[in-house]
C-alpha cells in the first residue's frame, strides 16, 4: 500500500512539474483527476485489507480459545516443518 502511494506522490509531483501549454494543461488536468482517482481506489483497498486482517485475526483468536490442544498442535507441527526447511540450507 505504502508503495502505491508513493507512486502516486511522485506521479502527482511530476506532473505539477511538468512543462506549460495548451494541451499539456488539458493533460496535467486529466491525469490529476485520474490520479485523484487513484487515490481514492487506494484508500478504499487500504479499508477493505484492514477489516479482512481484523476478520481473519478475530477468527484465529476464535479458534485457538475454542480449540487450545488443536492449536497448539498445528502451531507445533509448523515448527517443526520450518525448522526442517532451514536445517535443509
Amino acid at each position: 500500500m505504502s508503495d502505491i502511494k508513493t507512486v502516486l506522490a511522485d506521479a502527482e509531483d511530476l506532473l505539477k512539474q511538468a512543462a506549460a501549454g495548451e494541451r499539456a494543461s488539458e493533460l496535467r488536468e486529466t491525469a490529476m483527476t485520474r490520479l485523484k482517482v487513484a487515490w481514492e481506489k487506494a484508500a478504499d483497498a487500504q479499508v477493505v485489507v484492514i477489516e479482512q486482517g481484523k476478520k481473519a485475526a478475530r477468527a484465529t483468536d476464535d479458534y485457538v480459545h475454542e480449540h487450545p490442544w488443536e492449536s497448539i498442535g498445528i502451531a507445533a507441527g509448523i515448527g517443526m516443518v520450518i525448522g526442517l526447511l532451514i536445517n535443509r540450507k
